[in-house]
């Protein structure tokens, strides 16, 4: 018999009870891992999936079960972040493991992936077991430390990665800053490669980078704001991808935001090169015109390009060149935005925005539903080993359910997040999450 149905909760949050099974039928079911965008239904039990697609859309349902009407709605893959700073520890007053993890939830991300540049710095192993017993203790969504590449983030001394990867860091990064000897990167790839280990790195020559805030160009000298020349991200690339031919090892470039990077990455792909490259959503929905009169909030690391940039981001995501799309989640609290354009942090925060801003590509018609899960769930729970990023029955119950047509305006005093640095303030948007599970409990609804 058909699935008897109720309708999806309006507003609210619950903890759900993982051993009773739900089942989320009539939705749109997206699951890029077994290319599937199709009306049907999910089943969830005991944290897992059961069965995800058309084929359980018309089963009967055990009295007892829990019955979810998804007609219009998306249930896809909860989004995998993989460049999100915390302040936890150290900067607790920008955010906390808690405070991001709520952040999370409401947008859909179902595992975060943190960055090393705390007070102190990830950079042993007591303090990745730190990291994860905190986010255990405190966090509503799967929290993945990555570890620093070198000890202090101080460019010089790489760190202990067997040692580091055993107790738990899913990678290595100095965050936001970058190797700039090339010994040093040498050494750090061919170390990483004996262990399976990922290296993730933020690419800026910072002699070229200098004191610049903005992109150098004829935008920046009409706000007589000191540039960054596009070559500063350009070189920094060239050189690694030669370190990687050189070693063999494993490399996953943080964020790009040029054409050329595009083509770099491309190029190294056709030579056979085990790399992988992220661009945030910011550098896919604005452009440096977006800055308008010094707007601190927009100021970011790499900083908004040329609309031709823009451009070649989300060719380069449609393509599959691109291969992630993170948030780059960056709180800074109210002293470090409430500056002048030159002297502000660096930043925004992004996970609740993750999404929405996302799906403009496809409302626009730039990416399907099936790319977009691809880059924001799938590849990169792939590239970091995680079982998540997928609704393959046996995989974590890790999900979203997904308004995708509701229109709201961001108001950012209601983010979850401590800071409220947002690129997005007052964007109107297409598409929201409803619900958000993690190991098949409800940590979000709305």
């Amino acid at each position: 018999m058909p699935l008897a149905t109720s309708s999806l909760p309006a507003s609210g949050r619950r903890a759900s009870d993982t051993s009773r099974p739900t089942v989320f039928a009539h939705a749109r079911v997206i699951d890029p891992a077994r290319g599937l965008d199709a009306i049907g239904s999910v089943i969830v039990a005991e944290g897992r999936i059961i069965a995800a697609g058309p084929e359980v859309l018309n089963q009967g349902a055990p009295e007892g079960w829990e019955i979810v009407d998804c007609a219009g709605k998306i249930v896809a893959p909860g989004l995998v972040d993989m460049r999100v700073f915390v302040g936890e520890p150290g900067h607790e007053h920008r955010e906390t493991l808690a405070s991001a993890s709520r952040a999370a939830a409401a947008g859909g991300v179902t595992t975060i992936i943190t960055m090393p540049d705390t007070d102190p710095v990830i950079d042993d192993p007591a303090l990745v077991d730190f990291v994860m017993r905190r986010a255990r203790d405190t966090a509503r969504v799967r929290v993945h430390p990555m570890a620093a590449l070198t000890r202090g983030l101080n460019g010089a001394e790489t760190v202990e990665i067997g040692l580091l990867k055993e107790s738990g860091a899913v990678a290595f990064t100095d965050g936001r800053k970058s190797v700039s000897s090339a010994l040093v990167m040498r050494r750090a790839l061919r170390y990483g490669r004996d262990f399976g280990a990922l290296i993730v790195h933020h690419v800026e020559e910072e002699t070229l980078a200098g004191a610049g805030v903005v992109t150098e160009g004829e935008f920046a000298s009409r706000l007589g704001l000191a540039g960054i020349p596009r070559e500063a991200e350009i070189i920094m690339l060239e050189r690694d991808m030669r370190l990687v031919a050189l070693t063999g090892g494993r490399y996953h470039a943080a964020q790009i935001s040029t054409s050329d990077s595009v083509e770099i990455i491309r190029a190294a792909k056709a030579r056979g090169l085990d790399v992988t490259a992220a661009v945030s959503v910011a550098h896919l929905s604005l452009n440096e015109m977006d800055i308008g009169t010094y707007r601190s909030f927009l100021k970011l690391s790499p900083p908004l390009r040329h609309e031709d940039d823009r451009l070649a981001m989300v060719q380069g995501v449609a393509d599959g060149t691109i291969d992630i799309v993170v948030s780059s989640h960056d709180p800074q609290d109210v002293e470090m935005k409430r500056q002048p354009f030159a002297e502000s942090g660096s930043g925004a925060v992004g996970l609740e925005t993750l999404l929405p801003a996302a799906m403009r590509l496809v409302h626009n018609g730039d990416l399907t539903w099936l790319q977009l899960f691809s880059v924001l769930a799938m590849n990169p729970a792939r590239r970091l080993g995680l079982d998540v990023g997928t609704l393959s029955p046996g995989a974590q119950a890790d999900l979203i359910v997904v308004d995708p047509e509701v229109a709201w305006i961001l108001d950012r005093a209601t983010l979850q997040s401590r800071s409220k640095n947002t690129p997005f303030e007052n964007a109107r948007f297409s598409g929201r999450v409803l619900r958000t599970l993690v190991g098949g409990e409800t940590v979000f609804e709305g």
